[in-house]
């Protein structure tokens, strides 16, 4: 994948249609946003923060690609990317989670990010040290005569398992003992790596947990609080506490290389990395903003839903929020909002937040001809997911075109009658299509089941014939 800084608009947009059918707008939209920000870093330095980033509010009904161009965006760059539900949170003085912990949760998706990323750079020198560790495990010092640490001559025969070490008389003890302990350790290392000892049962000592941390801020939710007061009795128990439990030693490589990346990444730096990252390349995707927007009543839930909107402005806007991580600030963070707008329209947010995502874009509902590219074309296309899982049983699943194109007109007509939902029809119109030989597979290892037009107004007969569709299909 291209570092983000060398991605056109057009790039973008091309990375996008592997994945999402149509709306070609929401797609241009969303690149040019992206491509802004790498100019804006390159802009002197005076001008680079006077430069705000264009949110967007995506206009469209559920199951059209809203959540997931904003996905895949965030994935293409690389940016800090996190989703909420406006509807989770409420105005200061209400119970529930305040709108803050939004930027709380983005930090804590970048400190995540870039500790694999600090961690992946540590691996190799972390994976010595995990194996000196387990060498340690299996054959550790000080050991009286007798005392195998472990049936190296089990495994194989001969060498330094059945020599005799000098008598404590001889002045070569010592340096006859360190010989045979570091041939021992040298033929270890060389099983180790041949795999010949995976299945071997040690103890290994790992952590408990985190360190003790309190933080209290206003607004937040009873959970957050009981997490954080259950480190309270940390602070007293001075630090990481390590736990032994049993092992083979192919796991206890992996807990002991878990460690060791822990040890090698500075958390202060990812504190640091993450900050910057997430303040200049952060993705903040609120969906169903549409359900906190009033519809003029000032009485009942809209008095809170215009509260949330209050609580979200300064976000928006540019704050600095505290975090664990330190103080962030959101003042080119890119919020892009989205919402059906069934029963409400955007001029129905208060203005100031209208303000603040100053581009639209309208998304088309799909139909046949998108059910058919959907099925098809996309990377993740869901005729290859399905094809692909039967596979694993050794049943060959082979669409014949027409019955495609047959799928893509049931859902549709779904659509039409019933609630539309979008693409998701397909994946439960799918299910039903393949639900005998989803159920059948692991008796049928080695069959082909041909899904024609006839197979597919067979299996979904009931749902053809009946008028009132969603009795059938939610």
């Amino acid at each position: 994948m291209k570092d983000a800084s060398d991605l056109t608009p057009r790039q973008i947009v091309a990375e996008l249609d592997r994945y999402i059918i149509g709306q070609e707008k929401a797609k241009k939209s969303v690149a040019i946003a992206l491509r802004n920000r790498v100019r804006r870093q390159r802009l002197p330095e005076e001008l680079r923060d006077e430069v705000a980033p264009k949110n967007i509010i995506m206009i469209g009904p559920t199951g059209v690609g809203k959540t997931e161009i904003a996905r895949r965006l965030a994935k293409l760059c690389g940016a800090p990317f996190l989703k909420v539900e406006a509807t989770k949170y409420t105005e200061v003085g209400y119970v529930g989670r305040d709108v803050e912990s939004m930027v709380r949760d983005l930090m804590s998706v970048g400190v995540s990010m870039v500790k694999a990323e600090l961690s992946e750079e540590v691996r190799g020198e972390a994976a010595k040290r995990a194996e000196e560790a387990l060498l340690d495990l299996l054959l550790p010092g000080g050991r009286r005569r007798g005392d195998e640490p472990t049936d190296l001559a089990a495994v194989e025969d001969g060498g330094a398992a059945d020599a005799e070490p000098a008598g404590p008389g001889d002045p070569d003890h010592t340096a006859a003992g360190s010989g045979i302990a570091r041939s021992t350790r040298e033929r270890l290392r060389d099983m180790l790596t041949r795999g010949l000892l995976d299945e071997r049962i040690v103890e290994v000592d790992v952590s408990r947990g985190a360190g003790p941390s309190i933080e209290i801020f206003s607004g937040m939710n009873i959970e957050d609080l009981q997490m954080d007061l259950g480190n309270l009795a940390g602070m007293f128990g001075g630090g990481k506490k390590k736990k032994r439990k049993k092992a083979t030693v192919r796991q206890a490589r992996e807990l002991l290389l878990s460690e060791e990346m822990d040890k090698l990444v500075d958390m202060d730096q990812v504190s640091e990395l993450a900050r910057t990252r997430v303040e200049q390349m952060g993705i903040i995707f609120i969906d169903e903003i549409d359900k906190i927007a009033s519809r003029g009543e000032k009485m009942g839930p809209d008095v809170s839903r215009e509260g949330v909107q209050r609580d979200i402005l300064p976000i928006v806007e540019g704050s600095k929020v505290n975090t664990r991580h330190g103080m962030v600030d959101t003042r080119h963070v890119l919020f892009i909002a989205a919402g059906a707008f069934h029963s409400s329209k955007p001029s129905d947010l208060i203005p100031e937040l209208q303000g603040r995502f100053p581009l639209r874009v309208e998304l088309s509902a799909l139909g046949r001809d998108d059910f058919v590219k959907i099925l098809t074309q996309p990377a993740n296309a869901l005729i290859t997911q399905y094809i692909e899982l039967l596979k694993t049983e050794g049943v060959e699943l082979v669409f014949e075109p027409e019955s495609i194109e047959r799928l893509a007109e049931l859902a549709a007509e779904v659509n039409s009658r019933s609630e539309n939902i979008g693409a998701r029809r397909l994946h439960t119109i799918m299910e039903l299509l393949l639900e005998e030989a989803s159920f059948r597979a692991p008796e049928i290892r080695g069959e082909t089941i041909r899904i024609t037009r006839a197979y597919v107004d067979e299996r979904l007969a009931g749902v053809v014939k009946d008028q009132d569709l969603s009795r059938y299909i939610l």
